[in-house]
């Protein structure tokens, strides 16, 4: 166990991390519901209710899409797009998908990397690009289910004021969609934005988001 958790240990906390706070945001968010609900003469819910609730898988997917959007787009961008002195950066003489030798792809695969790369077919072409397709479809399903659940949200509150609720395609188009999505994005694109900026001039000994200490500033792609 101790040698897992020493080898998983960057995983393993974050997993943590995250089942923690998702945990602790359904319940604050049970607290909020409810107190919403009393103030207009409803009946408190249970957790496990709002769980299930739409207001609640509409906020994790909200969030969700927004992360996966986020690395969707900084993983494509930085195959072609460099920035001098950033860590976050491929070195400025290395823009494009490189050739099959630096790649390890066909016969250049060294032992022990996967058959797959060593195919150099189709197949290697899908997984080539796998970890681009995998996060960019995540943020598609989970950008779909936030749609779905704030748009079920959107028409209780209009049948709670006695309007008729609209349909799914018209709330795709509506700005209460929009202005959730918006939010997310804005946040995600000024994160990467910062730190692709951030890694040209300060440093963190020892983590490997940032250059050495005494590496010059203009020094691109580099880990310390």
């Amino acid at each position: 166990m101790k040698r897992f958790l020493r080898h998983n240990g960057l995983s393993v906390f974050f997993l943590g991390l995250f089942l923690a706070t998702v945990a602790a945001q359904s319940v604050a968010g049970q607290h909020s519901e409810n107190a919403d609900l009393a103030e207009h003469g409803g009946a408190a819910i249970s957790w496990w209710s709002y769980v299930v609730s739409p207001s609640f898988a509409g906020a994790l997917m909200e969030n969700w899409q927004s992360e996966f959007l986020q690395f969707s787009l900084f993983i494509g961008a930085t195959i072609w797009l460099v920035q001098k002195g950033s860590n976050e950066s491929s070195k400025l003489d290395e823009i494009g998908t490189e050739d099959d030798e630096t790649q390890q792809v066909g016969r250049f695969t060294p032992i022990g990397g996967p058959a797959i790369a060593r195919r150099n077919d189709m197949r290697t072409r899908i997984y080539e690009n796998s970890l681009l397709l995998v996060m960019t479809l995540i943020f598609f399903v989970t950008w779909f289910g936030q749609s779905l659940n704030n748009w079920r949200v959107f028409n209780d509150e209009r049948h709670s004021h006695h309007l008729g609720g609209i349909g799914w395609g018209n709330y795709l188009v509506n700005a209460d969609f929009w202005e959730k999505t918006l939010q997310n994005w804005q946040s995600e694109f000024l994160a990467v934005g910062t730190m692709v900026v951030f890694t040209i001039y300060l440093r963190q000994r020892g983590s490997p988001e940032s250059k050495p200490v005494g590496a010059p500033h203009d020094e691109t792609g580099t880990s310390g």
